[in-house]
């Protein structure tokens, strides 16, 4: 059996409809409620439904063999496993934004950048040579410039209405984000027929 832990919400959706088109019987994962765990009927595979963090942890650690989750969550988590295919959905991306019209990089004072993801936020500006102070917020980070807590954020960008509607604008983009497919780094040589086949299943569809 190979056991598959998917990223609830965003990618969730998404996902569940390319294993439908890849063939695969998805009704319990249809009818859920509040289960985080679901066989295949038509396949021996096992769904575990968890948040894109524990996802990275569950595959880096083998209690799953394969993971979806978004690329902003491995490029954070820096974890032990092999990136394998890129689903094309889920897209987004990386960017630095701050109020509008305002000189980010201009000036020689440090700058503090708020963040849920501290750690492309630091290699980021590291990269570019340029000293800043990284606080890290959970919740909305787009308030930390109107608060006077940051000049600027380090965010995922889909549309850019959210900065738009609290007065900020993309300074520079960092990386482009999509779904990936991860694989523990055991489990690629222990079920490497069984999880080829998964994949090429996913990539034909």
């Amino acid at each position: 059996m190979v056991r598959i832990a998917l990223t609830k919400g965003r990618l969730e959706k998404d996902a569940v409809a390319l294993f439908e088109k890849s063939g695969y019987d998805t009704s319990e994962l249809s009818k859920k409620g509040r289960k985080l765990l679901f066989g295949i009927k038509n396949a021996d595979l096992e769904i575990v439904l968890a948040k894109a963090a524990d996802v990275a942890t569950y595959v880096e650690h083998g209690a799953c063999d394969v993971g979806i989750l978004g690329k902003d969550t491995i490029m954070e988590c820096g974890k032990s496993f092999y990136e394998v295919l890129d689903l094309n959905f889920g897209k987004c991306r990386f960017a630095v934004a701050g109020p509008k019209g305002k000189d980010f990089y201009g000036g020689h004072s440090q700058k503090t950048i708020a963040t849920k993801y501290p750690n492309v936020a630091k290699r980021h500006f590291n990269e570019k040579g340029l000293d800043v102070e990284i606080v890290k917020i959970d919740g909305s980070v787009e308030l930390a410039p109107a608060l006077g807590l940051a000049d600027a954020i380090v965010d995922i960008v889909e549309t850019g209405e959210t900065l738009k509607e609290n007065g900020l604008a993309v300074f520079e983009e960092i990386a482009q984000l999509s779904a990936r497919v991860i694989v523990n780094k055991a489990s690629i040589k222990l079920k490497k027929n069984e999880i080829d086949e998964f994949l090429g299943r996913l990539n034909n569809a």
